[in-house]
């Protein structure tokens, strides 16, 4: 389909002004009218609308269906030329370069309404005009500032992009709900659907960054038979099915599902549309947010391909310390509630996301701006009680208690020339057999449920030395502290888990390394008292008050302390040894590496905004471990229970000294010492070790 045709209402609503725009902003070239140095600026961003606007015009006449590779890998590359690799470092886009051309008053500032206009890109592609029409007009209005004989004050330029984000917020975040929620807004899903996937020009129809990953990635799976194919595509919808299920959670009542995936990996989500389809799901795909108001810092959440410079997302993550204030939260707030008003329909029958992650990208270890934009402390605090707020509001209508979820993950070629003897690799890993390790795992749960708390303890140069307390179980033959997982939503198999009693809860957790959310960290330690976050560092950073920020920003996600949500053991030794054998450690995703040690996470519970809903273990006993002292503060004040945030955090088998279960009565059970499995019936965890 051809989204032109979509939005053809709307977008004739702009036509008019689109064209106004254009010979406005055509003329800034050959104007004099803004002194050095921000004339070369808007020259250069008005060069960058006018290359969008013939782009619109090569999309909506639909002349790219006829290029070659070679065209569309051209016109590609033209697009993110000045972001991409080394240009970056001379790209207005980045803030210190903005900085350092515009000056400390100006420079982040315009680096942001650049960064926003790069945005005209995706609208392009998507035939969303009027959006297009919204940049176009915003540069033309900061623009008509900077002509001004006396510049304004810093305050004016930043009071206009104050509104512009405010005003149109009716549009950016109403839409945003939309494409969630509506499987008719199909860009993504007429691609994967109609196109040739054994031709890769399709790969250039997204208006994504198009690299050699996605390349190779697609070409890879093309050669794949079908049996395979199906094999992997059913791993993951029947994780999706079997969470309804063992969730008891009734998956008839829905009728969307979210897809989200990497740009390459499509022949498998056609498979995966098949699968859902059957199912009596529609797939709902959406883009990873390039306006400001609807990202979650780096984070990408939606279809994505390869980033163009992972340090120009990092760079922006706190763009919205520009307008981020109680009146706009509070804006935004009621923007969201009517948005998901109007689609409340659509909401009600939305199962829940179907995520498809990747990993073996290069780890990238940012570099921290003073001249990027940076949230202030009263901002940090408006932006959890945002998220707090917007988490209450999507549950109302998206009920946590009937909706479920599923995540799987694969490897890219970035991982390196064994790309594809690793793929075949992870293909085993996801689909090993799930009894096998449900049987052993309901052995190491008998064991936790005899428990009082559980002491971990690192070697070598791990320091943990942690006492996770437990929840009480009042009749073991009916109930349950820790969920016995085997591939439903989290896929692969091999993790027991629980939410833990935070009273009790205290000690040091140490990693020597560890990614989270593609972020890496050297030495992060947390320190828990009483299950709350007491204190935190690394040592990414000579400075101790940079490495604090670091954790608080990307793991605390600006809330002061935050509650182990969850303790895990993982047993899933295949995938750790296979780790091993192909020394990708530090490239597995945390999907993975969660099942290969103990994880810890930080924030909520697994069972957030679904604590009443009845789960049972495949012995029949009930989970009753589910709350803890924070979240049951739902029942009185839910504004204080949740922190929409869930961060694990695990320890390698290789730096563990030793996990022991320790019951009332002070009788002391090791489940594993010095990085295997001691407990009696586990045995076959150990054999992937004796293997290797």
């Amino acid at each position: 389909m051809n989204y032109y045709k979509l939005f053809e209402q709307e977008n004739g609503e702009v036509e008019e002004r689109l064209e106004l725009y254009r010979e406005r902003i055509r003329a800034i070239s050959t104007e004099n009218s803004v002194a050095e140095p921000f004339l070369g600026y808007f020259v250069k961003v008005a060069d960058f609308i006018e290359k969008m606007y013939e782009l619109s015009e090569i999309i909506k006449s639909e002349k790219d269906r006829d290029y070659s590779l070679e065209q569309l890998q051209k016109l590609n590359a033209s697009l993110y030329e000045d972001i991409a690799g080394a240009a970056y470092e001379q790209s207005y886009a980045n803030p210190s370069y903005a900085v350092e051309k515009l000056g400390e008053e100006y420079g982040a500032v315009l680096s942001f309404l650049y960064t926003e206009i790069r945005g005209m890109i995706v609208y392009a592609y998507e035939g969303r005009m009027l959006e297009f029409s919204m940049m176009a007009e915003l540069f033309i209005e900061i623009y008509n500032l900077f002509e001004q004989e006396e510049l304004l004050s810093l305050k004016e330029v930043k009071s206009v992009l104050y509104w512009f984000v405010s005003d149109y917020s009716d549009v950016t975040v109403t839409y945003r709900i939309r494409e969630q929620l509506d499987p008719s807004l199909n860009f993504a899903t007429d691609i994967i659907t109609k196109a040739d996937l054994n031709d890769l020009r399709y790969l250039y129809y997204y208006g994504e960054y198009i690299t050699d990953t996605e390349l190779k990635t697609a070409e890879f799976l093309n050669t794949l038979d079908e049996e395979t194919v199906e094999k992997i595509a059913s791993a993951y919808t029947e994780g999706y099915r079997i969470g309804f299920i063992n969730g008891n959670k009734d998956l008839s009542k829905k009728k969307v599902v979210n897809i989200r995936y990497s740009v390459g990996f499509e022949r498998i989500i056609k498979k995966a549309i098949e699968n859902f389809e059957k199912m009596g799901l529609q797939p709902a795909i959406y883009r990873a947010a390039v306006h400001t108001v609807n990202k979650r810092k780096h984070i990408k959440i939606g279809y994505f391909s390869t980033s163009p410079n992972k340090q120009y997302d990092y760079d922006h993550r706190a763009d919205d310390a520009l307008y981020l204030d109680k009146a706009f939260v509070e804006r935004k707030l009621g923007v969201l509630r009517t948005a998901y008003e109007e689609y409340k329909e659509l909401a009600s029958v939305h199962g829940g996301p179907a995520c498809m992650e990747i990993f073996g990208e290069e780890p990238f270890v940012p570099e921290n701006k003073s001249s990027a934009l940076q949230l202030s402390e009263k901002q940090q605090k408006l932006s959890v009680q945002y998220n707090n707020a917007a988490g209450e509001i999507t549950n109302t209508y998206i009920k946590g208690e009937e909706r479920s979820f599923t995540i799987i993950a694969f490897p890219i070629p970035e991982i390196g020339e064994q790309f594809e003897e690793i793929f075949r690799e992870v293909i085993k890993i996801n689909t090993l057999d799930y009894k096998l390790y449900q049987n052993i795992q309901q052995r190491i749960i008998e064991t936790l449920d005899k428990g009082e708390y559980v002491e971990i303890l690192g070697k070598g140069e791990n320091k943990t030395n942690l006492k996770v307390a437990l929840q009480p179980v009042k009749d073991v033959t009916k109930e349950t502290k820790f969920e016995n997982c085997v591939a439903d939503v989290n896929i692969p198999v091999g993790e027991v888990f629980t939410s833990p009693k935070l009273s009790g809860t205290t000690g040091l957790l140490h990693v020597t390394k560890v990614y989270l959310n593609e972020l890496c960290y050297h030495n992060i330690e947390v320190e828990f008292k009483d299950g709350m976050i007491a204190d935190y560092t690394c040592t990414n950073f000579e400075k101790e008050e940079d490495n604090k920020k670091y954790i608080k920003e990307n793991v605390l996600y600006n809330h002061e302390t935050l509650p182990m949500g969850e303790f895990a053991i993982g047993t899933n030794t295949t995938a750790y040894m296979a780790a091993a054998k192909y020394n990708i450690n530090d490239k597995l995703p945390i999907l993975i590496a969660e099942k290969t040690g103990p994880h810890f996470a930080v924030g909520d519970t697994c069972y957030s905004w679904s604590e009443d809903t009845k789960v049972y273990n495949p012995d029949g006993r009930e989970i009753v471990a589910k709350d803890n002292e924070v979240s049951i503060l739902r029942k009185e004040d839910i504004s204080k229970a949740y922190f929409n945030c869930h961060t694990d955090i695990t320890i390698p088998y290789d730096e563990l000294k030793e996990i022991a279960v320790v019951t009332a009565d002070g009788e002391r059970i090791s489940i594993i010492q010095d990085g295997r499995f001691v407990l009696e019936g586990c045995e076959d965890l150990n054999k992937p070790f004796d293997n290797y």
